[in-house]
């Protein structure tokens, strides 16, 4: 049995490998550059399970380690099984077109349910809204966004937003400033968007700048270089991340980096000089993802970079609410009916009739 170690939380997020923490994974996750956990599928067997993991993780430390997933809805959403599947966001744009005011309560209570239901698994936070907009040509955002109007999108975020919150969780922003007009994927490449910082201003930046006025409590930049304004990717921009975000937008949550292990942040160095740069940038906290390899040559290396007002800000993301009070919210003829309209949603038009031939199925 592991005793609870006092420890602050720190500015490194990392992974586990599977259903249940490993002794060199318990060891890693009580390092003091540590301070959250992001599960992926790998992660999930059952709800059960789940509820397991998030407890042996919460007890390693206090404050816990904030556990966080990407469970946005559509094609990315990390546990299925017993959870409610959730809509592609760009159905809720959809359904925008023919009347806002039920939209914006659709989105709520997507973000209700998307909420709760992870809440009442131990799960802190999930990397949603999605705030790109749909220029028609990013297949790596495509129906993730609402929509391609920025209005929309700030609408129905902002319900989303409200959503969550009801549910007892924090919200993150992203990708700032925007991934949806690129074409590559930065998981692969490092895109490039040629616009201008004001046409960035008049379209992909201002949802983030209504929700930041509403209280969004995180962003994630994009690994997206835009050389009219900086040369580095947004995330490992000083410009974007302090002189637009945080002065300019006004924002004063926490600043996540996205993956560095991923080809958009490969621009900057090895594992630890990508981590130096993001938090010199104003990264607040680094994701290292699928290479426990790279986040244990990171941890040994790494000085602390000693973020001011790390603590506060991490604060703000931990879930609300208790995990028994969430299981028993679950168990409400009253959620059960939000459940069922969320269920909907995320039913295709078609899905009575089955495919039509020569469709996939």
């Amino acid at each position: 049995m592991h005793s609870t170690v006092s420890l602050p939380r720190g500015p490194v997020m990392v992974d586990v490998a599977g259903f249940a923490l490993t002794d060199a994974e318990r060891t890693r996750l009580c390092h003091p550059l540590v301070g959250g956990v992001i599960l992926f599928r790998r992660n999930f067997q059952n709800i059960e399970q789940l509820k397991a993991l998030t407890a042996e993780i919460r007890a390693l430390r206090s404050p816990h380690l904030l556990i966080a997933v990407d469970h946005e809805g559509g094609r990315v959403q990390r546990f299925l099984d017993g959870f409610t599947r959730l809509p592609p966001m760009r159905v809720l744009g959809e359904a925008w077109q023919h009347d806002p005011q039920q939209a914006e309560s659709l989105a709520e209570t997507v973000g209700y349910v998307l909420a709760a239901e992870l809440r009442a698994c131990g799960v802190d936070l999930s990397f949603t809204p999605v705030l790109d907009l749909d220029w028609g040509r990013c297949a790596v955002i495509g129906n993730r966004s609402f929509s391609r109007d920025p209005e929309v999108v700030s609408a129905l975020a902002l319900a989303l937003q409200r959503g969550l919150k009801k549910g007892g969780m924090a919200t993150c922003g992203k990708h700032f400033p925007g991934h949806g007009y690129v074409e590559g994927d930065s998981h692969h490449v490092i895109p490039v968007d040629v616009r201008s910082l004001d046409e960035l201003m008049a379209d992909d930046i201002k949802p983030f700048v209504r929700l930041s006025a509403a209280g969004l409590t995180s962003v994630m930049p994009a690994h997206v270089v835009y050389p009219q304004v900086d040369n580095q990717p947004a995330g490992f921009s000083h410009i974007w991340l302090q002189d637009i975000l945080r002065r300019q937008v006004g924002f004063d949550g926490v600043i996540f980096s996205d993956d560095l292990c991923m080809e958009g942040a490969a621009g900057a160095g090895g594992i630890a000089e990508r981590a130096r740069a993001a938090f010199a940038a104003g990264c607040d906290m680094a994701l290292v993802c699928n290479r426990p390899d790279l986040a244990d040559e990171l941890l040994g290396t790494l000085a602390d970079p000693a973020i001011a007002g790390l603590a506060e800000r991490l604060a703000r993301m931990e879930g609300q609410g208790g995990q028994a009070e969430w299981e028993k919210t679950m168990d409400s003829a009253d959620f059960a009916a939000e459940r069922a309209i969320v269920a909907r949603l995320a039913m295709p038009p078609d899905a009575l009739k089955g495919p039509a031939v020569g469709e996939a199925s």
